[in-house]
């Protein structure tokens, strides 16, 4: 595949017209947005940069979809073993770098 043939649609939160630090911030406290766990502070924050950030209102456009699709599927249920398992294995493989 050459270079003007990559799948460019996805391309996680980083935007050419935005700090890369900023949208890693975010992206860092989104789960707090998604769950009403932040300040209104944080929270106007939060919304204000993803008005205004494409990439990272795709992502979490991602996170909030898989947020909606746990609810469906769990209904409040303890998740089935393997899947927490899984999770489990993701959660440990992320890293997040602030700077």
């Amino acid at each position: 595949m050459s270079g003007d043939e990559r799948d460019t649609s996805r391309r996680g939160p980083v935007d050419p017209e935005h700090d890369d630090a900023d949208c890693a911030a975010v992206m860092a406290e989104v789960w707090t947005l998604l769950d009403g766990e932040c300040t209104p502070e944080t929270r106007d924050k939060l919304r204000h940069h993803l008005e205004a950030c494409p990439g990272c209102l795709r992502e979490y456009g991602v996170e909030e979809r898989i947020k909606q699709l746990i609810a469906a599927k769990c209904g409040g249920e303890k998740a089935p073993e393997r899947l927490r398992q899984r999770l489990l294995l993701e959660i440990s493989r992320t890293t997040i770098i602030r700077y």
